[in-house]
């Protein structure tokens, strides 16, 4: 038994102590090291260099050690069990990593945990301990880690089956908000932390319905015996990560459901929400058991290449929303809104045109999590072109097998072939099931969707659904598509954000005007023809030009005042609405969006 010991040290200066006691080290000298990826987020975080302070024991005695690389630590052979003491610095406010200060902690067993090289495999316990002081006597504790001592939100020690358990078990400490509900028998939590006014009855309410929903394509029983969905409120935080029996997430105050709600009301940040809690769920079947070949085991020291991320996050893209449908939670065409702000966002960049979908997913340690302002025209998200793909894909093999399968299938045999067994998803996997299902080749579909940027067929596949996919240009430098609009005569061709000064270009899109004049990201604009503008405003000073006009841009570059001379033009017609047919969607559409 590896034991491991926890506890905020100084939640001011944001450092927590950690232990590890190894009863039978390896002969020649224990070695321990620490991850540089967490799963789940596909870039190189190097957490080892959070570590301020080390030192180890054997029998009461210091144990000479030293570093053989950036997160390994080799100490001296002992004649006993070692004991390794270190201090890791937690000021990551993310979902990925460590956060410690004096209003609550969270913790990544992959940021504060070494793993025994050797012993891996071999059960822990860890104590988890609260702060010392009086000022943290209430603080309260969730996590899905079994609990061995301690009461229902309490300190106390846990277990976990071996290393790769222990650090897939998030922690929340502090004060925070708790609910409860049942979804197909399985007991679920639900924590907010940070200040809220959250209906927590009614999210728990609306996370009923999706979770059985998930629980239920997939087959009972849910892999899980409990679920823990913990959430830190900010004020305009967004993001997730999956883990085997919780998920990590973060939202904006604004976007989780209020007691003045409406019942039936879903708000566009509280549908958002629901779509993410929807996304990680779906997440413990599709790659926290569900995996790629490569991913089997996790290499957490270096990167990990696979042309699969377009599955196991573009397929959980597309289950995430239409979870919401299915289950009741939203209506149709709010559905096909939150589809055509999806086609829009692969199509309006022209990084769909230059980077396939598997590629996309093979450069995710190096491109798509490193992303820079000139992203939007250089890559595409495996995200949003993998969720586009699932979608083909269901809809394609409904076509072939009239309605007797569909991509619903394809997860079960997934799930049955790969995740009740163990076994890794090979890299064209996917391909063979789907065959086997429509029972003929589809080398052209897989071409087409994973190895070309050619477009695929979503206009004819959702027509024969009783849905048209209609373009549009943009009606504002903020649209996102998905809606009906009346669009502005002139574009810029930039994404915008706010800024003290004007009206800062986050995104200068390959033939926009702005980048056609010389603009970049980055640059300021702080006035239009002389006129003082910023991001609010300068759409309403752009709806009184028209194409063809030449305008006058001033924008600081840094602290250079700079002028342009723009030639406007119109938006181009590459964001996507999806509306119903007269006669409204067809029997195929009922039953793929499950309104049968």
């Amino acid at each position: 038994m590896i034991h491991y010991r926890i506890q905020p040290l100084r939640p001011e200066a944001h450092l927590f102590a950690v232990e590890i006691q190894v009863p039978s080290p390896t002969p020649e000298g224990q070695a321990f090291a620490m991850p540089a990826w967490i799963p789940g987020s596909y870039m190189i975080r190097d957490f080892a260099r959070h570590v301020v302070a080390f030192d180890a024991h054997c029998n009461g005695q210091p144990l000479p050690w030293r570093k053989l690389d950036k997160h390994t630590w080799q100490l001296a052979p002992a004649s006993g069990a070692v004991t390794v003491r270190l201090e890791v610095y937690a000021w990551d406010l993310s979902v990925r990593g460590a956060h410690l200060d004096t209003t609550h902690g969270y913790f990544n067993g992959s940021c504060v945990f070494l793993a025994a090289k050797g012993h891996e495999d071999q059960p822990c316990e860890v104590d988890i301990l609260a702060p010392e002081g009086a000022a943290y006597a209430t603080w309260q504790l969730a996590t899905g880690m079994p609990r061995l001592s301690g009461g229902a939100l309490g300190f106390g020690r846990f277990r976990a089956d071996n290393y790769d358990a222990l650090i897939d078990y998030p922690v929340e400490m502090g004060h925070f908000t708790h609910a409860t509900f049942e979804a197909c028998g399985v007991p679920h939590q639900v924590v907010l932390s940070g200040r809220h006014r959250a209906d927590m009855a009614r999210l728990c309410r609306d996370l009923k319905p999706i979770c059985e929903q998930h629980i239920r394509l997939f087959g009972e029983p849910a892999p899980m015996q409990d679920y823990v969905f913990m959430t830190l409120v900010t004020g305009d935080g967004y993001g997730g990560l999956e883990h085997r029996n919780s998920t990590s997430l973060m939202c904006a105050r604004s976007d989780l459901p209020r007691l003045t709600d409406a019942p039936d009301q879903v708000r566009e940040g509280y549908r958002n929400y629901l779509g993410l809690c929807s996304h990680e769920y779906f997440h413990s079947w599709n790659i926290k058991r569900i995996k790629p070949e490569a991913f089997t085991p996790f290499d957490l020291n270096q990167e990990v290449y696979t042309e699969l991320l377009w599955a196991f996050e573009g397929i959980t893209s597309y289950y995430d929303d239409l979870a919401l449908v299915r289950s009741g939670l939203i209506t149709p065409q709010s559905y096909l809104e939150l589809l055509g702000q999806t086609i829009s966002r692969v199509q309006r960049g022209s990084g769909t045109t230059r980077q396939t979908v598997t590629e996309s997913s093979f450069d995710a340690w190096t491109r798509f999590y490193k992303q820079d302002e000139n992203a939007p025209n250089a890559i595409v998200s495996y995200y949003a072109k993998g969720a586009l793909v699932a979608l083909a894909l269901d809809l394609t093999l409904r076509d072939l097998t009239q309605e007797e399968a569909s991509l619903d299938d394809l997860m079960r045999l997934l799930w049955q072939r790969y995740g009740q067994t163990g076994d890794g998803v090979p890299e064209r996997g996917i391909q063979a099931l789907a065959e086997e299902l429509a029972g003929q080749p589809l080398d052209d579909f897989f071409n087409l969707a994973l190895y070309s940027t050619d477009p695929l067929p979503l206009a004819d596949l959702l027509h024969a659904r009783g849905v048209a996919l209609n373009w549009r240009a943009p009606a504002s430098h903020a649209d996102n598509g998905g809606k009906p609009a009346v669009t502005t005569p002139v574009n810029l061709g930039v994404r915008l954000a706010e800024d003290p000064l004007g009206a800062r270009i986050g995104v200068a899109y390959d033939q926009g005007a702005a980048m056609a004049a010389g603009l970049s990201a980055g640059d300021v604009i702080v006035a239009l023809d002389g006129l003082k503008t910023d991001a609010r405003k300068l759409d309403d000073q752009l709806a009184a030009y028209q194409p063809g006009e030449r305008i006058s841009v001033h924008a600081f570059r840094r602290d250079e005042l700079m002028s342009f001379t723009v030639t406007l033009a119109p938006g181009e017609a590459t964001l996507a609405c999806l509306t119903l047919d007269p006669d409204g969607l067809t029997d195929s559409g009922r039953r793929w969006l499950g309104q049968a």
